[in-house]
């Protein structure tokens, strides 16, 4: 171990030297709050310096206030919200499986819904959200919502499929962009957004099935390829977001991988617990919250998440 890795602290595994650019010397794990039972769903409110999160299971959205280290209750119950994002007006716009619907929370606390069903049939259970810069919303629909009472109601999936779907910003079209997946899972746009990124975490109901990252070519509307871009070693991914250097940081069994440009893996920040999604935040996007098992962590990385949400 050279000098530079024996100071590293023990949060941080470096795999390739690429990934000590990123590790700050003076930098340390933060457990921020503990009393969930599955976190995920992080969204970073720069306004007003705060994070909001879901707790699925006890059925609320948390919030994180960084500037007092606070965490409260947001909204309960919240539909089993799951993936949370911001559109480009500032709203929130929330996955829930409870009520298997996509909804945008306006500014003055109304809520609206803007996909439920698709050709008269319900989703599944909306897992993870994002807006592109036309004001397209484009989320997974796996079944997790549905296939118990832990994280929204049991019920038969009407559509009979686990897709990706893309509402249109002007009619409010709900079409279907990927029917090829297991259980299609976290996505995120790469920071020119043409190419975006989904999850597939199929292993969770197909015997070695699959537990990797694909990326999609996006034209306008539409998507093609869809290669697998990389495969998790622990675990499962599952929700992730992008940094300015085309960095993607990802949850994983063991942590947040760091997957650099063209798939490989680079480095992990180590979390004492399985790890389900990730979002940047902070004054200056360098401070990575991590959405574990139980709690809210946090650390600051040597790089910025994308300036948008």
């Amino acid at each position: 171990m050279d000098h530079l890795g024996a100071m590293l602290k023990d949060h941080l595994h470096v795999i390739d030297p690429s990934f000590r650019r990123y590790c700050l010397l003076n930098s340390y794990m933060e457990t921020l709050w503990t009393d969930g039972r599955w976190t995920e769903g992080p969204v970073y409110f720069g306004d007003s310096r705060g994070l909001l999160f879901s707790d699925i299971p006890n059925n609320r959205i948390m919030r994180y206030d960084e500037t007092t280290g606070v965490t409260s209750v947001f909204r309960q119950p919240s539909n089993n919200s799951n993936g949370h994002t911001r559109d480009r007006q500032g709203r929130l716009v929330s996955c829930e499986h409870q009520a298997r619907r996509v909804t945008r929370t306006n500014h003055d606390g109304t809520i609206t819904v803007i996909a439920d069903a698709y050709r008269g049939k319900r989703l599944n259970s909306p897992n993870d959200v994002v807006v592109s810069s036309d004001g397209a919303v484009w989320f997974t629909d796996p079944t997790y919502g549905i296939d118990g009472q832990y994280e929204g109601d049991k019920s038969p999936s009407e559509i009979g499929a686990s897709n990706v779907y893309r509402v249109d910003p002007s009619s409010g079209e709900v079409a279907i962009v990927a029917d090829d997946f297991v259980q299609p899972n976290g996505l995120a746009f790469s920071a020119d957004e043409k190419t975006l990124y989904i999850v597939d975490t199929g292993a969770t109901h197909v015997e070695d099935g699959p537990r990797h990252i694909r990326a999609f070519s996006v034209d306008g509307s539409t998507l093609s390829g869809g290669e697998v871009y990389s495969v998790c070693d622990v675990g499962l991914y599952d929700g992730f977001r992008l940094d300015i250097d085309g960095n993607i940081w990802t949850s994983a069994g063991d942590g947040v991988h760091c997957i650099a440009p063209g798939g490989n893996l680079i480095g992990k920040i180590l979390v004492p617990e399985t790890v389900a999604n990730v979002c940047f935040g902070g004054v200056k996007r360098n401070r990575l919250y991590m959405c574990g098992t139980t709690g809210l962590f946090s650390a600051y990385v040597g790089t910025q998440g994308l300036p948008y949400f």
